[in-house]
């Protein structure tokens, strides 16, 4: 998602329509059952299925969202990590979205909408009164983090397994604006669309006759850049992940990431309920949602760019300010992955690239824009690929 929204309510209303949250600080932490930490997840789930979820996930650690847990739009090696982790527990990060909301007078975004000022919109609230923006200036999304995960290093690959995601509120914000998006030329006035659910949480509508699927998912994930490289913007993504607005990274995928620093310092949020590929307004659905993840640490997998995977696919993926380069860079990695993982030599994968893989826009959006090869398990007849939710 581009963070570079304008904000109706203020002076400055063009593209900073988020400038939120503050420097890490010390977690506020949930240990054992999902039903120890009852208040963080009753009511993100319809209640046919919510009993059966929370036996079922039992997070050793809830990371709450409050403002000592926030990050203001960026990642960086000095960043306080507001929780510790051992790989393999099982982790509930919490995030809010903040699209539409004036920093200034949150309250009104839900007066005008007819939207309940409940526990979790005063969760937003105090965040915004109280975090502050980053010295330097750079701005971004408001996220959760920086988590450190015990046991990894630089040079290691960690996977973050997406066991589950879980949705906050009854409701996602949509914008538009001129200068934004696919065709910021075309756009004349600037406009915010509150998506209601429906009561299973299923399709989204801002007025009657629409339905949108929800396939929620989380646009940023992202570790810590190396130490060399400071302190950078959540908004464009890069080799270490982040802003990479990848819709297919839903419940039962895992997504793989080179790690530059100790601990790895994971940062998640800008969550999305339903996204289509190039995210063309600038933004997608934006919501509040929780990630329910287990952390797995590879010591003998060296990668250099982040990567995917789900039950039918691995994805590849290439970045770049350009989308012909960034689709060049996607066919390079997929090349790359079918040769070095799967044995074939370089100009087989290609040929197999060509005839076999789909490549996608994933978004045209966020300053570095996004191309992913979506490369099917299935058209590799002589390998069975084991994969945790297959």
């Amino acid at each position: 998602m581009n963070k570079n929204i304008p904000n109706q309510q203020t002076e400055n209303s063009r593209r900073n329509f988020i400038k939120k949250t503050s420097l890490g600080g010390i977690a506020a932490l949930t240990v054992g059952s999902l039903t120890a930490s009852a208040s963080a997840f009753d009511g993100f789930l319809p209640v046919k299925e919510a009993s059966a979820e929370k036996a079922a996930l039992k997070p050793d650690i809830t990371i709450r969202t409050i403002p000592e847990n926030m990050v203001n739009g960026f990642y960086g090696a000095d960043v306080k990590p507001v929780a510790t982790i051992k790989p393999g527990q099982i982790v509930a990060i919490e995030t809010i979205n903040t699209v539409g909301i004036n920093k200034k007078n949150p309250e009104e975004f839900y007066q005008k909408n007819n939207l309940p000022i409940d526990e979790h919109a005063q969760e937003i609230i105090t965040i915004l009164k109280t975090i502050k923006p980053e010295p330097s200036g750079l701005r971004g999304h408001v996220l959760t983090g920086p988590v450190f995960i015990e046991g990894l290093e630089a040079g290691d690959m960690l996977e973050v397994q997406i066991l589950d995601i879980l949705i906050r509120s009854n409701y996602g914000v949509n914008s538009v604006w001129p200068g934004g998006g696919a065709i910021p030329d075309d756009v004349k006035t600037p406009e915010a669309f509150v998506y209601r659910y429906d009561k299973n949480k299923k399709f989204a509508s801002f007025k009657e006759g629409i339905e949108i699927p929800l396939k929620p998912f989380f646009g940023v994930m992202a570790l810590s850049p190396p130490a060399d490289l400071g302190r950078v913007s959540s908004i464009p993504p890069a080799f270490y992940g982040g802003n990479l607005d990848l819709k297919r990274l839903v419940k039962g995928t895992s997504l793989f990431l080179p790690v530059s620093v100790q601990g790895g310092l994971f940062t998640t949020g800008d969550c999305h309920t339903a996204q289509g590929t190039g995210e063309v307004s600038g933004v997608a659905i934006e919501a509040s949602l929780t990630l329910v993840a287990k952390f797995v640490i590879h010591k003998d997998k060296k990668i250099t760019h982040v990567r995917a995977e789900t039950p039918t696919h691995f994805i590849a993926i290439g970045l770049d300010k350009d989308l012909r380069q960034a689709m060049k860079n996607a066919t390079l990695a997929a090349c790359n992955f079918i040769k070095d993982d799967l044995g074939f030599t370089f100009n087989e994968a290609l040929s197999i690239a060509s005839t076999g893989v789909d490549f996608e826009v994933t978004q045209v959006v966020d300053q570095t824009v996004g191309v992913n090869a979506m490369i099917p398990k299935s058209i590799f007849t002589n390998r069975k690929f084991e994969f945790w939710n297959s």
